[in-house]
């Protein structure tokens, strides 16, 4: 899992703070035998939180494998609005993270990564459906772990989120980046995770439960990688997941 990105796009048009914590089993090793090595289970921590310039946002994956945590990777984004409207944004944002070998124990540090740009945010009259796209330039630092040299790419991204249903019972929610990595034989890279979520607190008697129970799909190209070290190929990947939010 990269990012999930759906609560900031809903919580800046409601102009709400809001937190959430999710549990994602991954069917990956189970699928296909050249990801045997992947991690069976992810959680992840989202915060958003609006002052009057914009809004702050980040969230943490940490991966599991059977006997402790194989990696971790977080970004955090700020947001500074330059219209009235609240529609237009300056976007700022950190990526950064590590990952462990399940059988050597030998870790990798990604690159860090630093992206600027301009975000349009979008939600409808009631604010049950929200959009975001995000278009930055992004720089890649120097590494010293892989040898590897600074560099300059772009990223484009584009998020959404509607809320459908008896009482909001039903969302579905996700984004999509498409980005240059010259690290990758020069390739551009996609990668998108729409979920499905029921929100159990759509039932009548059970509006204090703030659980929801859906799934997300992994589908990305050039950015899994399999036993073999290799990454130039197409996965879809589905998960079990749960989620619980605060606010």
């Amino acid at each position: 899992m990269k990012r999930i990105k759906a609560l900031l796009i809903a919580a800046i048009a409601l102009n709400a703070a809001a937190q959430n914590v999710q549990l994602h089993y991954d069917f990956g090793h189970t699928i296909n035998s050249n990801l045997s090595n992947r991690p069976s289970v992810t959680t992840t921590v989202e915060m958003f939180k609006p002052d009057g310039l914009g809004s702050t946002f980040l969230f943490v994956d940490i991966d599991y494998q059977r006997d402790g945590v194989a990696g971790a990777y977080w970004e955090i984004s700020r947001e500074f609005n330059f219209t009235r409207d609240k529609h237009w944004a300056a976007h700022i944002e950190y990526n950064g993270g590590l990952s462990s070998d399940e059988d050597t124990w030998n870790a990798t540090r990604f690159q860090h990564a630093l992206l600027l740009g301009c975000a349009y945010n979008w939600h409808n009259a009631s604010y049950s459906s929200t959009f975001s796209i995000q278009a930055m330039y992004k720089r890649y630092f120097k590494n010293r772990h892989w040898k590897l040299d600074g560099f300059n790419g772009f990223q484009l991204t584009g998020v959404w989120s509607t809320t459908f249903g008896r009482r909001g019972l039903c969302t579905f929610s996700g984004f999509i980046d498409v980005w240059y990595d010259k690290n990758v034989s020069g390739k551009l890279i996609t990668l998108t995770e729409p979920q499905f979520w029921f929100n159990l607190n759509a039932i009548k008697g059970w509006e204090k439960v703030k659980l929801s129970i859906g799934t997300e799909v992994e589908m990305s190209n050039c950015f899994v990688y399999d036993r073999l070290g290799r990454n130039n190929r197409f996965y879809c990947i589905p998960t079990a997941a749960a989620k619980w939010t605060f606010n």
